[in-house]
């Protein structure tokens, strides 16, 4: 399951904020701002798993954690579906 670290990442990656992800997994922007919060990721797995569609949908890869580094996030080559919505 992603982090928050990943999350915040993910946002930054594809110049969103907290309002434009909340939008694009249709949830509230208050559930986005308490995931981020949090130093690992609270709520239920439901929501998590709609960020993290709605990021993957937006162009972003998430990286797993593996010999013995942490995860991450990265942009993919192609992001066809990249929301338009930039912060101002």
């Amino acid at each position: 399951m992603i982090d928050s670290a990943q999350i915040r990442g993910a946002r930054a990656l594809l110049d969103i904020s907290q309002a434009d992800l909340a939008e694009i997994a249709d949830l509230h922007v208050a559930t986005i701002r308490r995931i981020e919060a949090a130093t690992g990721v609270r709520g239920a797995a439901e929501t998590v798993v709609k960020i993290q569609k709605a990021l993957e949908k937006a162009g972003i890869e998430f990286i797993p954690a593996q010999g013995g580094k942490g995860p991450g996030v990265r942009l993919r080559q192609e992001q066809a579906d990249a929301p338009d919505r930039r912060r101002k």
